[in-house]
């Protein structure tokens, strides 16, 4: 396939600037597979098409200040954007972090000393570059774990087509992140309310949360011509025994489990590979849909792939030509996803991280 069959041509200003107050206020186009119908809601309608026994699988990540700001020995400026740390400690203690570097001459050997924000004075903080990788990433060794200081002189990263300056970092949180790490939201996320949770509990639609933490491929768009020939960057996730096992009886019970946003499909869909490596080597439970685990994940899912582990998906609308754009055509059918995506355009809903979400059934 090629990715230029994955693009579409979006007004600018249907790109969305600021969140809608409350959260769950946003409008929600609702895709059903089966019927190949479109329906158009509130997010807080959401509950009209969920059952008694239904999963939601959430993504807990928490968005880090994530921008950092550093000078050269020789006074240039460099920008830092923590993407994921590389050594063994939790990423609340790592030093060593995978990062995008703008900036010239930013090369192995060279120390750079942390600004106090970004028009910051220079701080007793440094950053060795220890390795280059492609185009600007750059491996780096802070003197210190850099996520605690982050949190006083870094910047929450917002996307690059957001223009407007966000008042309230909390706003770019889903209400239940706890698990510091991501360079990005999980912006399926950001439509829930303690209300509308409480309401879901109340009707037996039960809550899991899994983890990843969001890097280098929200930012990269697929370049190849073949989408076959992207090479996904890994990310950090965890799915804990726990949440398997309410992931699996929902399965054996006949629910449905719901992913809310792709980055929760990566996580149950490597988990669903787990399961299938463990039935091959250790005899595992032939009824058994995910396995727990802890670790990276590079799974790249475009039209072709088949589903194991998600049954629906909370999603908003994604770029042109991105991964997670494929993945919403491997699940809806790229057919109906370009239906959707028209309509959508036609009647002017809001697009991308703070823009209005879509439940395909």
């Amino acid at each position: 396939m090629k990715i230029a069959e994955f693009d579409y041509h979006l007004p600018p200003e249907l790109i969305a600037q600021e969140p809608v107050e409350p959260r769950d206020t946003s409008r929600l186009m609702v895709v059903d597979r089966d019927a190949g119908e479109v329906l158009h809601r509130h997010f807080y309608d959401l509950p009209e098409f969920l059952a008694s026994g239904d999963l939601l699988v959430h993504n807990q990540t928490r968005v880090i200040r994530a921008r950092l700001f550093a000078v050269k020995p020789t006074g240039g400026k460099v920008e830092i954007l923590l993407l994921r740390p590389r050594d063994d400690d939790r990423a609340e203690d790592a030093r060593s972090w995978e990062v995008l570097v703008g900036g010239s001459g930013v090369r192995p050997g060279l120390t750079l000393t942390l600004l106090d924000g970004q028009d910051g004075a220079p701080i007793d903080a440094h950053a060795e570059v220890v390795e280059q990788g492609e185009r600007a990433i750059r491996m780096v060794r802070f003197d210190r774990a850099v996520l605690p200081l982050a949190a006083d002189i870094g910047v929450t990263p917002l996307p690059p087509y957001i223009h407007e300056t966000l008042e309230d970092d909390e706003r770019y949180q889903t209400i239940y992140a706890r698990k510091p790490g991501s360079a990005a939201a999980p912006t399926a996320g950001l439509h829930f309310t303690p209300e509308l949770l409480h309401d879901l509990r109340d009707m037996d639609v039960r809550s899991e949360f899994v983890t990843l933490h969001i890097g280098l491929d929200t930012f990269q768009p697929v370049r190849e011509e073949r989408i076959e020939d992207h090479q996904m960057h890994r990310e950090y996730c965890l799915l804990r025994p726990e949440v398997a096992r309410e992931i699996n009886e929902t399965k054996l019970r006949g629910r449905r489990v719901v992913a809310v946003g792709t980055t929760s499909v990566r996580v149950l869909e490597t988990a669903a590979a787990k399961a299938r490596e463990g039935l091959e080597g250790s005899g595992a439970c032939p009824r058994q849909t995910v396995a727990a685990f802890e670790g990276e994940t590079d799974l790249f899912i475009y039209p072709g792939y088949d589903f194991r582990a998600v049954d629906a998906l909370v999603t908003n609308f994604h770029l042109p030509r991105s991964t997670l754009l494929l993945l919403v055509a491997a699940f809806a059918g790229k057919a109906l996803m370009e239906r959707a995506y028209a309509e959508a355009v036609d009647r002017e809903y809001r697009f991308y991280s703070f823009g209005d979400a879509m439940l395909i059934l």
